[in-house]
């Protein structure tokens, strides 16, 4: 008894300690958050604006993206702040190879100078299911734009946007702004659209979650978890300072007990990326509140 008495009493600590520190939405979130991960490219180019505004005839509710910085600060929607042999083709009709990839850093170019590059002709093995079109990588202010110009044509509910901030220690202004000037340049183009209460960042760079704790303490974070990370969910908490609204792991690492931990210290669990089926509906079972996948379809 006294061990379970011990046991209510850490729950009600922890939640307590939770709800004191997490940033409360300042709209109604989804019950459950079906999302499109990179705009869906199982189906479509990822992060390009086709993917944003085709899984809108979906049963999603949010669009999962991510955010790289050019030369002239602006905001592209990019997962590797280069050019990705997967998925590009060169100015010149050529494709880019894997040696290459990173020489064509994002970082170094500017706007102009990356719309030079088709990201959506190129076929890629890992989705074959994947619609080949002319596309490259947007600017997110045009998708912010676009997105929400299609949702009113449409008359559907406005969707939620998820952005993942691409940075770590290692290549600090060498592909990226350091941790701060990236936030405050993504944020400049997110109150410029007016849908910050609309927004959750996420990163695996908890050095941005913190900036945006600090400075920008209305907008949802989002603490994603690598497949092979070791720590406890108390160590990540410890180094993040604060308790995000949002925890993301790898799909694989969901346990009952973790979903209930997750909600026991106030946040929402919402793992990554779920391709098929049976995967979403176990996982659904076990309680999530939500799941990123690359086939929107699914849901």
């Amino acid at each position: 008894m006294k061990k379970i008495v011990y046991a209510f009493a850490t729950g009600a600590v922890l939640l307590t300690a939770a709800c004191a520190t997490s940033k409360k939405p300042t709209v109604q979130l989804p019950s459950f958050d079906a999302e499109a991960h990179r705009g869906g490219r199982g189906i479509w180019p990822e992060n390009t604006i086709p993917a944003m505004l085709n899984a809108l005839d979906l049963n999603i509710t949010t669009l999962e993206m991510d955010a790289v910085i050019t030369s002239d600060n602006q905001v592209i929607l990019s997962h590797e702040p280069f050019f990705n042999h997967h998925i590009t083709t060169k100015p010149d009709g050529s494709l880019v190879t894997d040696k290459e990839e990173k020489e064509l850093n994002i970082f170094k170019m500017t706007w102009a100078e990356t719309q030079r590059y088709d990201v959506g002709l190129k076929p890629n093995p890992a989705f074959p299911k994947q619609q080949k079109m002319a596309a490259t990588k947007p600017l997110l202010s045009e998708v912010i734009a676009q997105v929400e110009a299609a949702v009113k044509q449409k008359g559907r509910k406005p969707v939620f946007y998820n952005i993942e901030t691409k940075s770590q220690p290692a290549t600090d202004n060498i592909y990226h702004p350091a941790p701060e000037a990236f936030v405050d340049i993504l944020m400049a183009v997110i109150n410029k659209a007016g849908i910050a209460d609309r927004v959750i960042i996420q990163s695996f760079d908890f050095r941005t979650l913190k900036v945006l704790h600090a400075k920008y303490p209305k907008v949802m974070t989002s603490a994603l978890v690598e497949g092979d990370n070791k720590q406890t969910m108390q160590q990540q908490m410890d180094e993040l300072g604060f308790t995000p609204n949002f925890y993301s792991p790898h799909f694989p690492r969901v346990t009952k007990a973790m979903v209930d931990e997750v909600h026991q210290r106030g946040m929402k669990i919402v793992p990554w990326t779920v391709n098929d089926k049976a995967g979403i509906e176990k996982l659904r079972s076990l309680g999530v509140d939500g799941i990123i996948s690359d086939y929107p379809d699914l849901f």
